[in-house]
Parts: structure tokens; sequence; C-alpha cells
């Protein structure tokens, strides 16, 4: 059977005039779908299939409950709710938002006593449509919602921080770009001395974003996708493209010294063109583990992260040989810096000096990892809302702002929708209702419950008796509907908070003589909580499996596959303690803890980038090791020779993704940091440190194979599966 990667290379190097063409075509067409993503982006990501998402649904059709809201909120400068002033105030701005077609139901302070406290009250606009839907409503509001004199008037509530959040998102992209590109850039130079081998890479790391963008446009208009989609693909998209490029180019430079064109062209695709398909679909796997968790905001960036690989992919296998093929010699043109072979000479020695200490160093960048591993224990995973916003955004000032005014009066803790057999207002139901709130009442988290009796200060007989009263029951309609009535209840604990988490646990079993849904916050998160501690340790054991025998048949080993699982999990734990230390130590940022995301999310993808370090790196060493069967000099040579391209790799790595650190939005800032740690740990202390050390203390059993698990030397072969460096 032919290599069919040589079969690539003939076809890029005979129709590379035709194969540029087409990805300029391709480029062209889909241009304008790319920079319409963001209009295709909605939600916080944590919408799920669930309880909580019916008993919402269910308040918006039977309980005519808006299906989003926006805030204004209002705050006296030494005038109150009582003064004219203030009063005046309220009217002109509800006459102004009312004044857009679309928005007809403003409740004012006035109407209700709860929504004023102090020189504090707050005005609602409600929209029939979801948050994502209200964009040109919004956007109204911010430029009509205005202050007076001695009434400072703020915008806030989900339409409106989700939209701030959009925006922040295309901010902070811009720039992250601005840094992370030029900062690349700068590493290629230094990688490759010229101006035109250092562009490519580049090129090819955009090519793959902008097409994989408007590809995501077209999935979005089927699947509900998160913004922050539009930072993470970028972020992904350019690291990977630039690093598979930067192997390509560099084989292809190497190859050109002896070779023609064409023979160079074919050579370079034979083994760094395998290579970046099989680091690819390491890569590949590990973001598949991303799909078991059933939240949105996983399958969002799940689904855009492995579209960006597999263009990343395509594009380095198909249009970077065939530009290399017509560029020839052209490729090392505009040398600006001369790259001096001396630094392989650092690197043996090095190499040299780890192996001549193993136990040394194996102790200490162990006992580094274990310690960096401790403040994991710390952590406090939470979901990101308003406060992923920077301090500084009206939206999340407002927001934060009317929480600690309103938050206790307005915001339960949990929403129940309770069925009954029969009518519930008839007296049968409604005992057993009262049944219920008592029971609620009696709990010790519970300090208030809201339900159709305290809201009509009316007895079980009572009600009874007004439920054929049409006027009583439309006045009625936001909390009785039929057989259903609305529960509200307030915690005296946070609705984040593990103890309300565990209250819903206990409580939505409930086995009384009514059917009992439930909703709110404290749901919300107890759903979300359960879903991740669930079905990521299944995706995650699932990607450890497939990952174990790919490296199985790439190395022919059984040793050296588990070593570098167990290294890659220690490593990317360390990763998870450091950012502890960095968001909730107090020492760098004011954050309450790490976003249920950021764990999953760089474990999945950092995880499949390790692979592709080993990959790089085992594969020469085990070249040298079939040539020599010497393990310690096939050790030393293969760190020898590989150790430059792998750093600039995971330098240029660090540099894309550590851009984002210097974005707004925190969940995306703790990406990027966590990513950038990730990479330098795996560069640092498992590639130079700990992968010497265990190759020369295991010796010939890093190659050891039980003989039942032996295959033909043809078809497990992977020598050239890293001959490109």
């Amino acid at each position: 059977m032919k290599n069919p990667f040589n079969i690539i290379g003939k076809l890029t190097y005979t129709y590379r005039k035709s194969i540029v063409l087409l990805w300029i075509i391709l480029v062209a067409a889909l241009f304008i779908f790319s920079i319409k993503l963001p209009d295709r982006l909605h939600g916080s990501g944590f919408e799920m299939d669930s309880e909580f998402q019916q008993v919402s649904d269910a308040l918006i059709e039977e309980f005519d409950y808006p299906a989003s809201t926006a805030i204004i909120y209002l705050e006296g400068n030494g005038v109150s709710p009582e003064d004219e002033e203030y009063k005046n105030h309220v009217a002109s701005t509800i006459e102004k938002v009312l004044k857009h077609e679309a928005i007809n139901k403003v409740v004012s302070p006035y109407e209700s006593p709860g929504m004023i406290k102090g020189n504090e009250a707050f005005i609602l606009v409600m929209f029939d449509e979801v948050a994502s839907d209200v964009i040109d409503e919004v956007n109204y509001l911010k430029e009509n919602v205005t202050s007076s004199e001695n009434v400072n008037t703020m915008l806030t509530g989900s339409p409106v921080v989700m939209e701030d959040m959009n925006k922040a998102s295309q901010d902070d992209l811009f720039q992250a770009e601005m840094i992370g590109v030029p900062a690349a850039l700068f590493i290629l130079l230094l990688a490759f001395g010229g101006l035109v081998a250092a562009a490519l890479p580049l090129i090819i790391g955009m090519l793959s974003v902008l097409i994989t963008m408007a590809v995501i446009y077209f999935i979005g208009g089927q699947l509900q996708l998160s913004v922050f989609v539009l930072n993470t693909v970028p972020m992904i998209g350019l690291a990977l493209g630039i690093d598979f490029a930067l192997l390509l180019v560099n084989r292809f430079r190497e190859e050109l010294q002896q070779k023609n064109i064409k023979d160079a062209i074919i050579k370079s695709v034979e083994t760094a063109g395998k290579a970046i398909a099989f680091s690819g679909l390491c890569v590949f796997v590990g973001l598949s583990g991303m799909l078991f968790i059933n939240i949105s905001i996983f399958k969002s960036i799940g689904i855009g992260a492995m579209v960006v690989v597999f263009v990343s992919v395509t594009c380095a296998l198909t249009f970077l040989p065939a530009v290399l093929a017509i560029l020839g010699e052209k490729v090392n043109r505009f040398t600006i810096l001369k790259v001096s072979n001396k630094e392989n000479n650092w690197w043996k020695n090095f190499a040299s000096f780890v192996m001549k200490r193993p136990i040394i160093v194996l102790v200490t960048t162990t006992i580094v990892l274990v310690f960096s591993v401790i403040p994991v224990m710390q952590s406090n995973l939470i979901v990101p809302e308003e406060d992923s916003l920077p301090e500084s955004f009206p939206s999340r000032v407002a927001l934060e702002k009317y929480i600690d005014a309103f938050g206790e009066y307005t915001i339960p803790s949990a929403i129940l929708i309770v069925e009954s057999e029969d009518e519930i207002m008839v007296e049968s139901e409604l005992t057993k209702l009262q049944q219920l709130t008592d029971e609620l009442m009696q709990d010790s988290k519970v300090e208030k419950v809201e339900s159709v009796f305290n809201i009509t200060s009316l007895s079980v007989p009572e009600l009874a008796h007004l439920s054929n009263d049409e006027q009583f029951m439309n006045n009625l309609s936001t909390i009785v509907n039929g057989n259903q009535t609305v529960v509200k209840v307030f915690l005296n604990v946070d609705s984040a908070s593990k103890e309300a988490k565990e209250w819903i646990h206990e409580w939505k079993n409930y086995k009384g003589d009514l059917n009992v849904s439930f909703g709110g916050e404290s749901k919300f998160y107890e759903e979300i909580y359960e879903e991740i501690m669930t079905k990521a340790p299944i995706g995650l054991l699932v990607v450890l499996i497939s990952t174990y025998f790919l490296l199985l048949i790439a190395f022919k080993s059984i040793i050296l596959p588990l070593k570098a699982i167990i290294m890659n999990v220690l490593s990317l734990t360390a990763t998870f303690g450091i950012l502890v230390i960095i968001f909730q130590g107090d020492y760098f940022y004011n954050v309450e803890g790490i976003y249920l995301i950021i764990p999953v999310f760089i474990f999945c993808l950092v995880f499949g980038l390790s692979m592709d370090y080993e990959v790089f790196l085992i594969s020469r060493i085990q070249e040298y090791y079939e040539e020599t069967k010497d393990n310690d000099y096939a050790t030393l040579m293969g760190l020898t020779v590989t150790s430059k391209i792998i750093t600039s790799a995971a330098l240029i790595m660090i540099v894309i993704t550590g851009a984002f650190a210097f974005t707004d939005i925190i969940p995306v800032k703790q990406m990027g940091l966590g990513i950038a740690i990730a990479i330098f740990l795996d560069a640092t202390i498992v590639r130079m440190l700990l992968v010497p050390s265990l190759m020369k203390l295991m010796g010939k059993w890093n190659w050891w194979m039980p003989a039942f698990l032996q295959r033909k030397e043809k078809a497990v072969s992977t020598n050239s599966v890293e001959r490109s460096l």
C-alpha cells in the first residue's frame, strides 16, 4: 500500500498553482461570513435541556413571565424617590423606553414598594424574546437611558450583560492579537532568520482561523453557540496553525539543502506532514472529551476547537506545501537574522547534565510539581456571570448595586412549579399546598416562602371561595394557572453556595402529594455542577484511554505512553494549582474562584498538545534507538535535535495564548494564562527535565512490548513520524 502522505506530497506539488488558487477562492468566498460570526453567538453558554430550563419555559408560557428583563437602576444624589424631581426622571425615562416599537411592557418602581429602598429604585423593562434576540432593543436603551442631574441611572440585566460580554469578547480578541501575533513573528524570525519563512506560519494560522470562523457561522445557524467561541477559536487556531506550519517549513528548508523542490516537498509531507496529522489527531481526541458534557459552552468550545484543528491540519497539508512548491528557494529570501547551529551544542550539554543526575532531577522536579498541586484542594469552581466582565463595566457595576440593594427581596433562590391532580385552587389541593409551604418554612436554610397564601393574605377556605371570581383569578395569573402554581423560596445562604446546592439536592426528590418541579438560581447551579462532576470524568477517561492506544501504536511500547500520560496529568494538575494561587490568592486578581469551564477546557486542549510534543520528541528518540539500540545515546540525540523546534513551537503557543491574559473577560484571561502556564511546564519541567531523567533511569524498559502485542514492522512503524525535526 502506498504511503498516503507520499501521494499528498506529489499531488500538492503537481497541482500547486491550482491548490493555491482554490484556497484563495475559498477564503474570498468565506470572508464575509467569518466577520459576521459575532452575530451568531449568544447566550452565557450554560444552557442545557434540564428541569431548570423546563421550569423557565413554563414560567414564560404558562405564567406570562418575560423571556428576558433589562433593569434600569436608579440612585438619587441628594434626592429620594418621594421627591418630585426623582418621580419626573422616572416618568421621563419610562416614556423614552416605550417609544421603541418592540418594547411595550415596563414596570415602574412606584407600582411595587419592593422596588424602592432608600434613595435607590429600579425600573423593569420586559421582553417577550430571550436575551440574545433583543440586541436592537438593548442598544436603543443604551442610547436613550441617561442620568439626570441628581439621579444616577444605569442599565443592567441579562440582555445588557450578554451584549457587553459579546462586545468585550471582540475587543479582547483584537487586543490579544495585537500582542500575540507580533511576538509570534519575532520568535519565528529567531527560528528561521528570514521574513518569508517566518511569515508563512502566521499566514497559515490566520487562514485557519478565518475559515473556521466562517464554518462556525454556518454551524451557529443550527446550534446555539456561546460567545466564548469568539475568543477560544482564534486562540487555538493561531497557535496550532503556526505550530503545524513551523514544522513543515522547517523540514522543507532542511530538505531543500539536499534535494530539488519536488523531492523536498514530497519528503517534507511524508515526514513532517505525517507528524502534523498525528498531532492533530491527538489534539482532536483530547478536545472530544468536552462533548460528553451536555452544557452549551462545552459543546460550543469543543465543536469550535475541533473544527479549527481539522482546518489547521488540512491547511498545513495542502495549502502550505503548494505555496512552498511555488516559492522554492525563495523561502529563504529576506534574511534578517543569521541562525546559528551552536544552539544544538547547548541543548546537548544540558541533556547530558540532566542524564548524569537522573535521580536528583527526578526527585526535585516531582517535588516542585507536587507542591504546585496542593493549592488545587482549595479551589473554588464558579459559573461565569456578570463578574466575568471587568469591574469598570457599567452593567456589572449596576447589577452589583442592584443585587446589594434589592437581591434578597427580588431574586428567589428557587422557583417551584407545583402541580396538582385537580385544579390547584380547590380546597383539598390548597390544603396540600399549604402543607408543602409549611414544610419548606420549617427548613433551617429557608428564610422566606412566597406563595398564593402570603401574597393574598388569605386562608385556604377564603382562597377556595374566591377561585370562581374571574377578576380575582386574573390578578393571580402570574402565580396560578389551572392545576399549577408558583412558589418562590428565599434561602438564608448564597444561591450559588454549596449549602444551597445541597438544599436543592435534598428537596428535588420531594415525595409529597403534589408534583414539584424546581427552577431558580440554586437549581441552575446545582444542575451545572452535577452535570460537570458526573460527565467530565467519563470524558476525561475516554481521552486518556484513546490517547494511550494512539501512543501505543506510535511508540510500540507499553511503558512510554503510560509515562507520558502520568507526566502530563501531573503537570496539568500543577497548572490548576498555580491558577488557584494567581486568581484566588489575592496576590494578582480579586476573583472568587476558577471558572468551571477552565479545568476541563485546559485539560482537553493541553493534554492533546502535550501528546503532540511528546510524539515529536519520542519518535526522534525512537528513530535513533532503532538504529543503535543505545537508549542513552538515542535520548541524548533526540533531545539535541528536537529541542530548538519544540521550544520554538511551545514559545509561540505561550505568547499566543498568554496574550489573552491581558484581556478583560475573566474566564478568557484564566483560560489564556492557564494554557500558557501548562505549555511552559510541559516544555520545561516535563520535556527538558522529567523526560531525559526517566528515559535514562528506565533504560531498555522504555521500549518493552509484550510479545503478543507485537505487530508486523510495516503495520506499526512510525520511524518517519517525526523526521521533520
